[in-house]
């Protein structure tokens, strides 16, 4: 699997509908998209992208730099029968939790197909078993309820409310032990 420009693209996961594979500066006009939708500033965060220079700077300083650094990071998810880009799914590593969290976004229009249990449940399977990490938590904003369900689909329990250095916001703090 290349990307337009021929820099090659590592597949990380695959389901029986989805491949998950290493964001490349390729996906940029993607992640512009998906940054920019209201409902991810609203439950995640404006991350400020709103160029496609913006976007291959995120790509680059964020799950490229976590690849390399630490094994794992946010991945694209594509549709396996058309290459279609869907959203992200992956492992974040923030100094501030004692484990690595899960993340995923998804653009609307496809909400609501099973995508973010599918790939959820891959990742946590990965983070568990492959790369045999004793824990995996997740962070959420209090009245995403779309997200707590997919949380729970995948096996994981409320803990506790916590807050973020870089915020002053209360999340909803998930996890899971192997």
């Amino acid at each position: 699997m290349t990307s337009t420009t021929d820099a090659p693209t590592r597949l990380i996961l695959q389901t029986p509908r989805l491949r998950l594979r290493e964001l490349v500066e390729d996906d940029a006009p993607f992640i512009l998209e998906l940054l920019n939708e209201p409902s991810f500033i609203a439950n995640i965060g404006d991350r400020g992208v709103r160029t496609l220079d913006d976007a291959v700077g995120y790509i680059r300083k964020g799950p490229a730099d976590s690849y390399a650094r630490h094994g794992y990071g946010l991945w694209l998810v594509e549709l396996k029968e058309t290459g279609e880009p869907l959203g992200v799914s992956g492992l974040m590593h923030r100094d501030t939790l004692p484990a690595p969290d899960i993340g995923y976004a998804f653009v609307p229009r496809h909400w609501s197909r099973g995508y973010a249990v599918e790939s959820c449940t891959a990742v946590r399977d990965h983070a568990l078993r492959t790369l045999a990490l004793p824990q995996l938590l997740a962070i959420v904003s209090p009245g995403n309820d779309a997200s707590v369900k997919v949380l729970e689909r995948i096996g994981m329990s409320y803990v506790k409310m916590v807050t973020m250095p870089s915020s002053a916001e209360e999340l909803q703090l998930y996890a899971l032990e192997a």
